[in-house]
């Protein structure tokens, strides 16, 4: 529902233009060329405020489009859209005017200076190219630090793109009230994230201690200043740690799963070092502070169906399995299988908490598969261990490769897409 709401806000512009962009007088290329140019830009404008509208990232706005990274993928798709269908934008209109002249064409890439709302559309369009262009896959992995800098770009692009629509739209009814009521909500959206979440949705807590889980992993404990947290397993945060003696990442946002349970009287988050702020996260100073912003995600359901379950997890990916574990009791009638993949036994983190945990929960089982003993996961291990996995619910998480492989073996066996659920922070 909330999808087919944003597919209406995205298309609203178009549809209030149709009238102004005058189909039935299509009579030939040029005229053609004219309409695919409107209707681009005005399609490409407004799948850039959809993207800007969703980013806002307010806590349990994300459960209406099913989690934080499905959502974050509904927004670079807008994204990448949006940039496409502007960049088309310019070159079919001035297409559309070389039947006229050279000059005709080269008048509307390159306008009189006073033609400020133009200006300002070429302008926008250079501010997301700034920002856009190197999230896409042939420039490679962008480094995340300077990724979030040139997003902040994004509010300059979207407030650009307005102001060069609005005085052209004064031609179509509606026009100026779509642009600035939508155009006014992405705006807010971008401001609430870059300037206020820091101080209206975040919460404030202390790290209280900083248990070393293995080489390179870390669990962090933090108590809050006001009310704990209300999350269930499963579910992710954004950390700003703001430890003035770390050497790196200090007022930096980054996402953790909470590996503690909703029981419990402290926020735990098990970090692994994988690059220069989370390993200096290592060694934290307790009693520091951190601003907490959550939760977001939807690994579990919120309300889960008692049925049979299989989670596959690898490496610091046991996070949400570990939170939902911690959650179990006794008294509880479960069906879970945990297969848990690591190299070796010496990267088997927490397994001794996840043994007793097996030993005291009936239906909780513990499986641990060893990479250089067992090769890569294969659905003989699976099947091995959990006969009837084709039938259950299957949750994964882990490390980019180790889910890519479980998918093609669980889809090779039949599993269908509905009931293989996954978690991907390379989009967060």
């Amino acid at each position: 529902m909330a999808l087919l709401a944003l597919g209406f806000l995205a298309l609203l512009p178009l549809a209030a233009a149709l009238p102004w962009l005058q189909i039935g007088q299509i009579q030939d290329a040029s005229t053609l060329l004219v309409f695919l140019g409107r209707a681009s830009g005005i399609l490409g404008l407004s799948f850039l405020l959809s993207a800007a509208l969703i980013s806002v990232r307010i806590p349990g706005f994300d459960a209406w489009f099913g989690g934080l990274t499905r959502l974050w993928k509904i927004h670079h798709v807008f994204g990448a859209a949006s940039f496409l269908l502007l960049m088309a934008h310019p070159l079919l209109l001035s297409f559309a005017a070389a039947h006229a002249s050279v000059r005709a064409s080269a008048a509307v890439l390159f306008p009189d200076p006073s033609a400020w709302s133009i200006w300002a559309g070429w302008q926008a369009l250079a501010a997301m190219t700034v920002f856009l262009a190197p999230t896409f896959w042939f420039f490679g992995r962008p480094n995340y630090k300077r990724w979030k800098a040139l997003h902040s770009l994004a509010g300059p692009a979207v407030m650009l793109g307005v102001l060069h629509a609005l005085p052209l739209s004064r031609s179509f009814p509606l026009g100026k009230a779509v642009w600035l009521g939508y155009g006014s909500l992405a705006i807010l959206a971008f401001v609430y994230r870059i300037c206020l979440a820091r101080y209206f949705g975040c919460q404030r807590y202390t790290i209280v201690s900083a248990e070393s889980a293995g080489a390179g992993i870390v669990e962090l404990a933090m108590k809050p200043e006001g009310q704990l947290l209300d999350y269930h397993p499963g579910q992710f945060i954004y950390l700003t740690p703001l430890d003035p003696g770390l050497p790196s990442g200090r007022n930096e946002e980054h996402p953790y799963t909470i590996s503690s349970s909703p029981r419990e009287g402290v926020l735990r988050i098990a970090i692994k070092d994988a690059g220069d702020a989370s390993g200096a996260l290592q060694k934290v100073s307790l009693g520091s502070q951190a601003l907490v912003e959550g939760p977001y995600g939807a690994f579990f359901p919120a309300k889960r169906k008692a049925t049979s379950e299989l989670w596959i997890a690898g490496g610091i990916g046991l996070a949400p399995f570990l939170s939902c574990a911690r959650t179990l009791t006794s008294s509880e009638s479960v069906d879970i299988d945990l297969i848990y993949c690591v190299q070796d036994e010496t990267r088997a983190h927490f397994r001794a908490e996840l043994e007793a945990i097996a030993s005291q929960v009936a239906g909780f089982r513990l499986w641990l598969h060893y990479f250089y003993r067992e090769g890569p996961l294969s659905a003989r291990f699976i099947t091995t261990c959990c006969a009837d996995f084709a039938a259950r619910e299957i949750f994964l998480c882990g490390p980019g490769p180790l889910m890519d492989l479980a998918r093609r073996e669980l889809r090779r066996n039949k599993v269908p897409l509905r009931r293989i659920h996954s978690e991907d922070f390379t989009w967060l």
